[in-house]
């Protein structure tokens, strides 16, 4: 099934409808047999979501798998976490234009145990029906019978089916090596569903949608040997409106884990997402109600900038903890604000690189006569010259009060400031500035 047919579907199942609501299902096996089968089970429903264990932390693009099994417990499930300590040995060549590198035993039994950390945040481990567990595959993939193990289970995958996955198409489209070690990637997967329907009775695999052709193969396989109605659930690959893969930044990965990333640093991750994001990500990222985020629906200036700092404190809060939230906003406070005072103008400045740039001798009269916009910029520190400013400007690089700004010539007055004074300046997507009108200062 399609996305366009899953958002359309109506469920009665808690979990279903939450995870429709928040974005999170794309494409399903048969998301009307499992709404069904989810309201009819009186026992919590078993579903697992796996990791491959390549780097030793992970990353904001794993984080909506996460979120996802974090709905589906909130709404009754049991989370299996499966830590691919044996499939990692082989590489996922989902997604992947290139092999991943190989890595010993005791690099991925150190990633494993890096990753972990993660989990508690967002998950309840616990000995209570729907407590999370953690699994890894080497446990049972080490041991395999190379000979029984094709003899068994080998028979029941399709060469011309396993070709015409998008994971392998990728490859053989581009004329790109696939090796045979990859290409077993997808048979172990679909093992791994069915070792853990018969020993955790697991019903359901959550993954991203680049996992779909290896979650077919996992209910496929599944159905077949134990004779049981299995499912799976993908969920949307997110791009920000940016068009950046999630998680991916011109710095590299934003990590979870705060040895590899500050709290700081991840709380600004957020606070700076596109405006056409904040929504989005508050429905997948966070526990915010439907009521408190459809107030953001239609938002615009401050408080779509509110917005982005609800949703960065959120989710902040859930991975790094209440004191890491303020501390974060404190940071931001001391790298990021100063004052310094002129006769009619304070510079309030606000710079990527974290050291405000300021002036102290505009003259007073600008605040009656008018100001170009390009002065103020230069002020700020945001352009080096009014004449980079002006190319800016042509560039529609330049927003005053995050409207964009078409004349290179334009001045600001007094109008021009809020009622409390301010007046926000923003080049491109990192410089930010605010200009602070005073009538008078110390009694001028």
């Amino acid at each position: 099934m399609k996305n366009e047919d899953a958002i359309n579907e109506i469920f009665s199942n808690g979990f279903m409808k939450e995870a429709q609501w928040r974005g999170f299902i794309y494409q399903g096996t048969n998301n009307a047999l499992l709404d069904k089968a989810l309201q009819e089970e009186r026992t919590p429903f078993p579903f697992y979501i796996g990791f491959d264990a390549t780097a030793d932390s992970l990353h904001v693009g794993n984080l909506m798998g996460i979120m996802f099994a974090r709905v589906a417990q909130r709404n009754g499930l049991k989370p299996i976490i499966l830590m691919g300590g044996g499939t990692t040995k082989v590489g996922d060549p989902s997604g992947k234009t290139e092999s991943r590198q190989l890595l010993d035993d005791a690099v991925i039994q150190k990633n494993i145990e890096m990753i972990k950390k993660c989990f508690d945040r967002f998950l309840i481990f616990s000995k209570e029906p729907t407590g999370a567990i953690i699994v890894n595959n080497d446990d049972w993939l080490k041991d395999i019978n190379y000979i029984d193990f094709l003899r068994d289970y080998g028979k029941y995958f399709s060469i011309n089916r396993m070709l015409s996955m998008e994971s392998v198409k990728l490859r053989l489209d581009r004329e790109q090596p696939l090796t045979f070690l990859e290409f077993n990637y997808m048979i172990l997967q679909a093992y791994d569903f069915y070792w853990l329907n018969k020993h955790y009775k697991c019903r359901l695999q959550l993954a991203g949608s680049d996992q779909w052709g290896n979650i077919v193969n996992g209910t496929d396989l599944t159905r077949r040997l134990s004779g049981k109605e299995v499912f799976g659930l993908t969920a949307p690959l997110i791009m920000t409106s940016g068009g950046e893969k999630m998680g991916k930044t011109h710095k590299g990965a934003i990590w979870l884990n705060a040895d590899k990333l500050s709290s700081y640093d991840y709380w600004q991750f957020w606070r700076n997402c596109h405006d056409k994001d904040v929504v989005r990500f508050m429905k997948i990222y966070t526990d915010l109600s439907c009521e408190k985020i459809v107030q953001f629906e239609k938002a615009q200036g401050e408080e779509l900038n509110e917005g982005k700092i609800l949703l960065a404190n959120e989710a902040t809060l859930m991975l790094h903890g209440e004191e890491a939230v303020k501390s974060a906003q404190e940071t931001a406070l001391k790298i990021f604000v100063t004052h310094v005072e002129t006769k009619s103008i304070e510079i309030i400045g606000f710079t990527d690189k974290g050291i405000p740039k300021t002036t102290t001798d505009l003259p007073a009269a600008l605040a009656i006569e008018g100001m170009l916009l390009v002065e103020g910029l230069c002020a700020l520190g945001m352009t080096r010259s009014k004449g980079e400013g002006r190319r800016i400007i042509k560039g529609k690089g330049i927003r005053l009060n995050d409207q964009v700004v078409e004349n290179e010539n334009k001045k600001l007055f007094k109008e021009d400031f809020s009622d409390n004074g301010l007046l926000k300046l923003s080049a491109g997507k990192k410089r930010h500035g605010l200009l602070y009108f005073k009538e008078e200062i110390n009694g001028q």
